[in-house]
């Protein structure tokens, strides 16, 4: 499996056909093989029933029509009628089955890749751009849907349709066909040029209006910063340059598309033209009758007909294989690092019906931690974290709080060293269990859409709706959110929009408290909260703390002054430990920070 890497505008178009590629994504079809050797077998009976009816109109015309039997007429009218009815009537399932097929397929891949993407470990999410993922589960995907559903199916229909038309105006006339032969070359050469092009300019069009969308939701979204600095036109003129961009693939679009119709035209004029003379030629010294010239005409336009057809196809076959490589190399990208397969669970004491559990017992051992290894941001890094008890760590913003947060809760994996958890080994330890066993309270209050309730109760699904009204009532914030619009049934918004950002601090901490953690991260976790409901916090928080162990960033004095041990950091080392008041004695880093603390919360 290859390691996944952010690729920008290096990412090809598109990609020749490559077999294993094709094999593996109708692999997704097992689950309906049954369906798809049916479609199959329909496919192949649709492209022999299409010259099947122009061969029959032939026989009509030159048959009971030219001879004026009017006896045998009502036969022949009623095999083409027959033949036309099952024709359509194929035709319905043939489209049917391969729009079920590849909604199967796509429905797989999407679920395959959300699931993937979910066992990834934090550091895809920083590398990876959120608009690549998104682009993988929505038009990478969707170019498959059209190779699965038309491109492999409506080629195989054309192909047979030219196949078995050719065959019978060989059988009919081979002079004609003759004719027929050396002109098709030629207009699937002049089709594959333009189609290129054609293809190229619409790819482009489509990107440039990705643009042209993302930068309009950006501005939407940050409109407070330009009105704020006055960038409106700026902004207009930069929206500008997209948009004159944007009409410029169109124009180059339209005019690719404009020369090509013509010259089709013209060239299926020019060969029509050749036949009629050369079968008018051959009709007047009796090699052939009006009849025959007539079917002739027929399987001659179904046979070039497909060209145009297939060459299409082929482009979109060319994209569809892109998206396809695109799709299959998220879906091999191996993660950063994966549990041991002898990691074993982190034993689970909590008893049953909520009562509070023992915390654990959390150490790092000379731990040296890089995001990128060859820039270390922590360096030697030890301390012990007794089960029950409160570590504060405090220090200027990049001093290395935030990447002891992502070790502890083995987001990460340190480059060097040990993070032992009840004395095991993290790196032995499933990251499943710890992860049951842990809340957390980001700085970022993350909500998903829903109601007040349905967020509380993601870290427990099982709460019962009285438990999760416990859980604020303990917090003191009960009369807050039912204070809301809706109370605890009032939707949050996206992204949690219809709150202030102290009500949605709030239920992050309802909603890591309700997991009766034993191990509590709280990143900055009052940092949106006002002073006044911190005030009403501090009780219930103390009681909630009480035989957890919590690791705390903070900057308000009241959650560090409490702490049993506070660590300072500085550059991605420990400059300084011990209780608040030890700190203070030494006059060092930690008297400066709380002098800063103490005019940041006089302020507030």
């Amino acid at each position: 499996m290859q390691r996944l890497r952010d690729e920008e505008d290096d990412e090809p178009q598109f990609k020749p056909l490559e077999w294993s590629l094709i094999r593996r994504l109708f692999g997704y079809a097992r689950p309906v093989r049954a369906k798809l050797n049916v479609l199959i077998a329909l496919t192949l009976i649709r492209s022999v029933q299409l010259p099947a009816l122009a061969w029959m109109i032939g026989l009509t015309i030159s048959g009971p029509i030219a001879r004026h039997d009017a006896a045998a007429l009502p036969a022949y009218l009623a095999v083409f009628g027959l033949l036309a009815l099952l024709t359509d009537g194929l035709f319905h399932f043939r489209q049917r089955y391969a729009q079920e097929i590849g909604e199967v397929v796509v429905g797989a891949l999407r679920h395959e890749i959300f699931v993937h993407v979910q066992r990834m470990p934090m550091a895809f999410f920083h590398r990876i751009k959120l608009g690549r993922i998104l682009g993988r589960v929505t038009s990478d995907v969707e170019s498959l849907r059209t190779g699965i559903q038309d491109v492999f199916f409506v080629s195989t229909v054309q192909i047979g349709q030219m196949v078995f038309s050719a065959a019978v105006m060989l059988w009919c006339d081979p002079v004609m066909f003759l004719v027929v032969a050396l002109m098709a070359p030629v207009l699937w050469s002049l089709n594959r040029h333009f189609r290129g092009r054609l293809s190229r300019d619409s790819r482009a069009a489509q990107e440039s209006f990705s643009r042209v969308t993302a930068t309009l939701a950006e501005s939407v979204n940050g409109m407070r910063v330009t009105q704020g600095f006055v960038r409106q036109e700026t902004n207009a003129g930069l929206f500008r340059s997209l948009l004159n961009d944007h009409s410029r693939y169109n124009i180059a679009l339209a005019r690719t598309s404009a020369i090509l119709m013509p010259l089709l035209e013209l060239n299926s004029q020019f060969f029509i033209a050749i036949l009629l003379m050369l079968g008018g030629w051959r009709t007047f010294h009796g090699f052939m009758e009006v009849g025959e010239l007539i079917q002739f005409f027929f399987l001659a336009n179904l046979f070039f007909a497909p060209i145009q057809i297939i060459g299409n196809q082929y482009n979109q076959a060319l994209i569809a294989m892109a998206g396809t490589e695109r799709v299959f190399r998220l879906l091999d990208a191996k993660p950063d690092w994966e549990d041991d397969p002898a990691a074993r669970d982190l034993p689970d004491p909590r008893p049953a019906g909520g009562a509070a559990a023992r915390g654990v017992r959390v150490e790092l051992d000379r731990v040296n931690f890089g995001y990128d290894p060859a820039q270390p941001v922590l360096y030697d890094v030890s301390f012990v974290a007794p089960a029950g008890s409160t570590v504060a760590l405090v220090g200027h913003t990049g001093s290395g709080k935030s990447s002891i947060i992502n070790l502890v809760t083995k987001f990460y994996l340190p480059t060097a060293g040990r993070v032992l958890v009840d004395d095991a080994d993290l790196a032995r330890i499933t990251s499943g269990s710890l992860h049951r066993q842990m809340g957390i309270v980001p700085q970022q209050n993350y909500l998903f859409g829903g109601t007040v309730l349905a967020n509380i109760r993601q870290s427990r699904p099982s709460a019962t709706d009285d438990e999760v009204r416990a859980v604020t009532e303990q917090l003191g914030c009960r009369d807050l959110i039912e204070g809301l619009p809706q109370g605890f049934l009032t939707e949050v918004g996206e992204r949690g929009a219809a709150l202030s950002a102290g009500q949605r601090q709030l239920v992050c901490f309802a909603r890591a408290l309700l997991a009766d953690p034993r191990l509590l991260i709280l990143d900055e976790a009052t940092s949106a909260i006002d002073a006044l409901t911190e005030a009403r916090l501090q009780q219930a928080l103390a009681r909630l703390l009480a035989g957890r162990t919590s690791l705390v960033v903070a900057h308000r004095l009241s959650t560090i002054r409490h702490a049993d041990l506070v660590l300072v950091l500085d550059r991605g080392r420990i400059v300084e430990r011990g209780t608040h008041a030890e700190l203070l004695s030494l006059r060092g880093h930690y008297a400066a920070l709380h002098r800063q603390f103490v005019q940041m919360d006089d302020r507030t």
